[in-house]
């Protein structure tokens, strides 16, 4: 009988299997040694990788530096994704080699969106009413 985690969220073997393949990808993309002319003139991060439970998929978000031309990285890694996964398949010893799918990372727009949420005139507006509550309460 299997066992789930408890949470639902992704076990320990994934999430080692997952940084295993992120250090790898991201070694594969930093060499350069790519044919394709749009992924040799960029500089792509890959902050995360998340593997799915049986280790057979890994969806990869994937930034380029100053995050410009996103579409055009994209379209080249998955064009690519044979000589990738080839790759990666190599420096990481697995049963057998991941599929690998390619994703936008969108954690700095979230971060932008959450700075910019935290410093609207009305989260401002509360911190300071609240802050003002707790100076006139008597102690």
């Amino acid at each position: 009988m299997k066992t789930q985690a408890r949470s639902g969220g992704p076990s320990q073997r994934m999430l080692r299997v997952g940084e295993l393949v992120r250090h790898a990808l991201a070694d594969v993309l930093s060499r350069g040694d790519h044919v394709d002319p749009v992924l040799s003139g960029h500089i792509i991060t890959v902050p995360e990788v998340r593997m799915s439970p049986d280790l057979k998929i890994a969806t990869c978000y994937v930034m380029p530096l100053g995050g410009k031309d996103i579409s055009p990285v994209i379209k080249a890694l998955e064009a690519n994704k044979g000589h990738l996964r080839h790759e990666v398949a190599r420096r990481v010893e697995l049963k057998s080699a991941p599929e690998l799918r390619f994703r936008k990372d969108t954690t700095f727009d979230e971060g932008a969106r959450m700075d910019a949420l935290l410093n609207s005139p009305a989260v401002t507006r509360d911190l300071t009413s609240q802050d003002e509550d707790e100076e006139n309460q008597p102690e």
